[in-house]
């Protein structure tokens, strides 16, 4: 499947609290923003790719669990990065002192 990139930068540049709000008014839609302010609409994944996704979820998390270094996070978490992309990778993990600096706002945002 592939993705659909809208560039509404000609109309608005949203903001990351105009496009944290968007994506909460539509949660039935997987959005991400690419370093531009493009909007992506990512499709579901098909069954291989969500059993691979699966997989290394659960084996991230059973490593984590064990080490008690950091946090595990699934598709569904928002990330900013660096460059001001906001974007939601198959699995992703946080060490332990980046995830307890950050504030209960932020917990409760796109990790920055």
């Amino acid at each position: 499947m592939n993705t659909v990139t809208l560039n509404l930068n000609p109309i608005i540049k949203l903001t990351h609290d105009q496009f944290y709000q968007l994506c909460a008014a539509n949660p039935d839609l997987q959005l991400e923003r690419n370093a531009e302010g493009e909007l992506i609409v990512m499709p579901p994944t098909v069954g291989e790719t969500g059993k691979r996704n699966s997989k290394l979820n659960l084996q991230l998390g059973i490593w984590n669990e064990r080490t008690q270094l950091g946090e595990v996070f699934d598709s569904s978490t928002g990330f900013t990065l660096p460059n001001k992309a906001d974007r939601s990778p198959d699995v992703a993990w946080l060490e332990k002192s980046r995830w307890l600096a950050l504030t209960s706002a932020q917990r409760e945002n796109f990790i920055p």
